[in-house]
């Protein structure tokens, strides 16, 4: 860690160093959650004010992999503005307060390579990450389909989604992803590679 002495000097702050390091993180998430409004007013709003890079999917089916771009500090900024907008859309059917805060529930898309850092030895990491946050996190055990990274799944209240998410990305940033990554594509079921391969069987394909 940047030592704190000298913050006010010209050049190479501690802060300039911090914004310095970029993060990628992709999400899975419902692609109307993002759109919001006729013309993408959701995501136009949070990359104005979180400063980060936001670029959604395309594709027909319903879910969509939202990548957020930026120093750390912009990504947890539209992190926190995204699931205090899931929280807003979860309590818009009834008055929001006498029901209390449900839990809102962020699908992380991370290689699978640094699942293992991220679950730590007997599960020690996790579990450690579980309890400073409160919120709940689950690391699929299955690779996404054609890929090779694995959902993790963040579930609480918007603050404790937020700490959780900053304490799995510092995690990440230490332990950089192994070997080549497929990255996950909603759009690429089974069905349609089944689809493909019987396109194909047709013709005689020597091995």
């Amino acid at each position: 860690m940047a030592s704190p002495d000298g913050a006010g000097g010209v050049g190479g702050s501690p802060e300039e160093t911090e914004l310095s390091i970029t993060l990628t993180l992709r999400m899975l998430m419902h692609g109307k959650v993002m759109a919001g409004g006729s013309k993408g007013e959701t995501v136009k709003r949070i990359r104005e004010q979180s400063s980060a890079r936001i670029t959604i999917s395309e594709g027909s089916c319903p879910e969509r992999i939202t990548t957020i771009t930026g120093s750390t500090d912009a990504v947890f900024r539209a992190v926190s503005m995204i699931a205090f907008k899931l929280e807003e859309d979860l309590g818009a059917g009834g008055d929001g307060v006498s029901a209390g805060r449900a839990p809102v529930t962020l699908r992380l898309v991370i290689p699978a390579s640094q699942c293992g850092s991220l679950i730590g030895k007997a599960g020690a990491k996790i579990r450690e990450i579980r309890e400073s946050t409160g919120a709940q996190v689950q690391v699929a055990g299955d690779l996404l389909p054609n890929s090779t990274e694995r959902a993790v799944t963040v579930s609480g209240v918007p603050d404790t989604i937020i700490q959780c998410v900053r304490q799995i990305c510092a995690v990440i940033l230490e332990s950089p992803p192994k070997g080549a990554t497929i990255p996950y594509h909603p759009g690429l079921s089974l069905g349609t590679i089944l689809l493909s391969a019987n396109q194909v069987r047709g013709h005689s394909i020597s091995e």
